[in-house]
């Protein structure tokens, strides 16, 4: 199976080749963003219906959306749509998908790491640990998939 890249380049990913193990595990992870943006944008959009109780989980996030009005449906839309977009991505064995996987982890480092030094989430201290194992582990296999890409050009 073979993907574009960039123009006429091409990524060539063989249908016998399993995708390693952390990949299939951010997808999942990309998977559960999808589905968690989107009930936060059902329970915002229609406050009090039958997914309010999902607020219970984290009520300050709930009080910190509330504030920003009628944009904490489309701050989740896009949250949304970049997670959707990085599973398909990742599934899809495709470079951008990687590199999309790389930012948005970053983007949710520097989110924990603020919320624990501001002090608004302490919690958040335990995904920073996951996040950096997360990004070095992409940010290596980046090489790797850069080999397997220029050995697909080769032939």
């Amino acid at each position: 199976m073979h993907f574009l890249i960039s123009g006429s380049k091409y990524f060539s990913m063989q249908m016998t080749e399993s995708r390693p193990f952390v990949v299939k595990v951010l997808i999942v992870l990309f998977v559960i963003g999808v589905a968690a943006s989107l009930i936060s944008i059902i329970s915002l959009t229609f406050p009090g219906s039958f997914l309010e109780p999902v607020w219970k989980l984290n009520p300050r996030a709930r009080e910190g959306f509330a504030q920003m009005g009628g944009w904490s449906i489309v701050l989740m839309a896009v949250v949304c749509v970049t997670c959707l977009i990085t599973a398909i991505g990742l599934w899809r064995g495709l470079r951008w998908g990687y590199w999309l996987a790389v930012v948005v982890l970053f983007t949710n480092l520097v989110g924990d790491v603020i919320n624990v030094i501001v002090g608004t989430d302490r919690r958040a201290v335990v995904g920073i640990p996951i996040v950096l194992l997360l990004l070095f582990y992409l940010l290596r296999s980046k090489s790797l998939i850069s080999q397997r890409y220029d050995r697909a050009r080769q032939r």
